[in-house]
């Protein structure tokens, strides 16, 4: 479980970092190693292949999808995702 952990922020941070790119692959490992796509696809009402597009390092998700898959993964792990603010200084 600590490895999601990681994964998960280290996801976030680098989305919010400016560096979506990154946080796509790590979301896309993410995938794969829980609910495949396929299953996110059924979960999130969308073709696999629009799945795919989205995660991909080219991709460009919405905001409501990234929400939908979020919901997904939370569900499928059966975790909770928390969001934090940290100032930089």
């Amino acid at each position: 479980m600590g490895d999601f952990h990681l994964a998960r922020d280290g996801g976030f941070c680098l989305a919010n970092g400016g560096e979506a790119e990154t946080a796509k692959l790590i979301l896309r490992d993410l995938v794969n190693a829980t609910m495949g796509f396929e299953g996110l696809a059924i979960a999130v009402e969308k073709p696999a292949k629009s799945v795919h597009r989205m995660l991909s390092s080219s991709g460009n998700p919405t905001m409501t999808n990234l929400a939908a898959i979020f919901a997904a993964l939370k569900s499928t792990m059966k975790v909770e995702i928390q969001a934090h603010s940290v100032s930089v200084t």
